[in-house]
């Protein structure tokens, strides 16, 4: 069975110095679906990512990666306009400032067609994000035409509400993304994300299963019907931060679709976070599903 997730991935620059500066760079790429679609097949699961790249090396790099990491990309379309670019400058050890250039880029054109062929057959789950309905109107609709989909198939939905201030304001993004959360299975978000689109009681009420709470450090917690369910983080040393919800959220979505009961869904959510922190990057420390229990090894022990 696959999961189908959609949206923009881009270009990413890494500077390790002040970018004014003409500090080094390193090339890679960035989106919130595609690191739980990575996140995912790493843990097994087939994942398939719907979406649209411009004609250039950045789009290749783009589809490189994800062939590599065993992402199906069969469902991605070529497009004139270019390949969205995001930097990130270590402005200091502990911070990083992110800027991003995607309006106009090829995913902003995104739209109902290239999702209907994509959600069909086996899938088991459609991930969807609330980055992909803040681009444009074009991906909004197709973040629309994905649910009608899942629910033509029979596939669950989860919702990461995954909000960017640099996108639109919080009151234009609560009136877009409740009623699409309110159509999902599984709502996923910081406690500040989920009251956007009305809190977790609210979001029970209008029919979703579950609703996950991501607690940072702390760890996260699932309400259901059933009540809440808490999981405390794993003490790691944080390498680069950037990346740690959508890690959290592939873990969580993996244990899902394993059959798991929701104290190790959160537990395997919490341990693939803790991975994606302890590396550079967004994707790149994401575990294997026999990688998943080395948290458990003594500090400074050696696998021999």
């Amino acid at each position: 069975m696959t999961v189908v997730t959609l949206g923009e991935t881009m270009m990413a620059l890494r500077s390790t110095g002040l970018l004014r500066l003409g500090g080094s760079a390193r090339t890679s790429i960035a989106g919130a679906e595609t690191t739980v679609a990575i996140g995912l097949s790493r843990l097994g699961h087939s994942a398939r990512w719907v979406s649209r790249l411009g004609r250039d090396e950045a789009g290749e790099l783009i589809l490189r990666t994800l062939r590599a990491e065993g992402v199906d990309v069969s469902a991605v379309s070529r497009d004139d306009s270019p390949t969205g670019l995001i930097l990130f400058e270590e402005r200091l050890p502990d911070l990083v400032r992110v800027q991003y250039y995607r309006a106009n880029s090829a995913a902003t054109r995104l739209g109902p067609d290239d999702v209907r062929n994509a959600v069909s057959g086996e899938v088991s789950l459609v991930h969807l994000s609330g980055i992909t309905a803040g681009i444009g109107e074009g991906p909004r609709a197709a973040v629309e035409a994905a649910l009608d989909a899942a629910a033509e198939v029979g596939a669950m939905v989860s919702f990461d509400i995954n909000f960017r201030s640099k996108l639109w304001s919080p009151v234009v993004a609560a009136e877009v993304l409740t009623p699409l959360a309110r159509r999902a299975d599984v709502v996923i978000g910081s406690t500040d994300e989920l009251e956007l689109v009305g809190g977790a009681e609210s979001l029970l009420a209008a029919g979703v299963r579950e609703v996950v709470t991501k607690l940072g450090a702390a760890g996260a917690m699932a309400s259901t019907a059933d009540g809440t369910v808490s999981a405390s983080g794993n003490r790691v040393e944080v390498v680069d931060s950037i990346g740690a919800g959508d890690a959290f959220t592939s873990g969580y979505l993996s244990a899902l679709l394993d059959g798991l009961p929701v104290p190790e869904r959160l537990a395997r959510g919490n341990t693939c976070g803790a991975f994606a922190v302890s590396t550079s990057g967004d994707w790149e420390g994401l575990p294997t599903r026999s990688e998943l229990a080395l948290l458990d090894v003594e500090k400074g022990e050696a696998l021999r």
